[in-house]
């Protein structure tokens, strides 16, 4: 596919690098859960392996479904542009940088408010990390609000295609961080995200949680006060585990439990607004605290 082509169709660019994908998938398997060289949480087990490639599947659909109204939104809001940008290589970097800046904030909001972390939580629900664990994406993202995010981008003036050829460009490059293969990076560890960054963002244990929220550039964790070195071994996971491979459970397990939340009774309509947009940390404490008391009942 020409490149003129893509930029018309900028939603196919994660279906053309599938293959790279496949590739590093195979490599990973073969040369280090294969030959013992990778810890246990690095396993490919078939029936997780086919729930994230299910995620993955639905995740894509919902983007082009979605994609018609984003769109038309985008396009409207683009006519209020500030600049009009006539794209080169310069301003290219310059989207690049931006969205990734603008990525940093749709990261943190979506570990920060409940709503958000309703989808998100697919991609963290994973006690594995290898380069399947990449595919876990979302097919709620849509409704959660994660293209408000980009918005930003278009009024300044970038084209609504460009704008979304950066975005999955920027998700592209994140599969490569999904991996225990790479320990660590050297200099480079310095500026951009890498596998030992993003480990530390998919764990469990008590230092690393909320940090690390980089796509592409570690340096935003860095300025804003959310970086965390990978020291310990990490441990992944969320601490209210989903415990299936059914993606449609992994989907909407979270969205579910905040259902069921918002018919409590006893909250006032203020209090179930607000737990729809609190930190979901304060749910899932609670559910620990319900879950032990329910084993101290029984």
């Amino acid at each position: 596919m020409a490149f003129s082509q893509l930029m018309q169709h900028p939603e196919v660019l994660l279906l053309l690098l599938a293959p790279v994908f496949f590739i590093c998938i195979f490599a990973e398997w073969w040369f280090g859960v294969r030959s013992n060289k990778l810890p246990n949480s690095a396993q490919y087990r078939i029936p997780e392996v086919l729930c994230n490639l299910a995620l993955a599947a639905m995740h894509q659909l919902s983007d082009i479904v979605a994609g018609l109204f984003i769109a038309s939104v985008y396009l409207a809001f683009f006519d209020w542009r500030l600049l009009d940008i006539e794209m080169s290589p310069l301003w290219f970097v310059a989207l690049l940088v931006l969205q990734d800046f603008f990525y940093y904030w749709f990261h943190r909001a979506s570990h920060r408010i409940r709503w958000m972390w309703a989808a998100h939580v697919v991609h963290h629900s994973s006690e594995n990390m290898n380069f399947t664990t990449a595919f876990r994406q979302s097919l709620m993202y849509p409704i959660a609000g994660m293209w408000l995010f980009w918005l930003p981008l278009v009024v300044i003036g970038f084209d609504p295609q460009w704008v979304v050829f950066a975005v999955l460009l920027n998700l592209g490059l994140q599969f490569f961080v999904h991996t225990q293969a790479i320990k660590r990076l050297g200099p480079i560890e310095w500026v951009f995200n890498t596998p030992s960054h993003h480990r530390v963002h998919h764990g469990q244990n008590p230092q690393y949680i909320d940090k690390n929220y980089a796509g592409i550039l570690i340096i935003w964790d860095k300025l804003f006060g959310t970086f965390e070195p990978e020291v310990d071994t990490v441990r992944y996971g969320i601490t209210k585990p989903v415990n299936s491979f059914n993606p449609l459970t992994v989907t909407f397990a979270e969205w579910r439990d905040m259902w069921r939340d918002f018919q409590n009774k006893e909250l006032t309509r203020k209090q179930k607004i607000i737990q729809l947009f609190s930190p979901p940390a304060t749910h899932q404490s609670e559910h620990v605290k319900r879950t032990s008391k329910s084993s101290l009942d029984g």
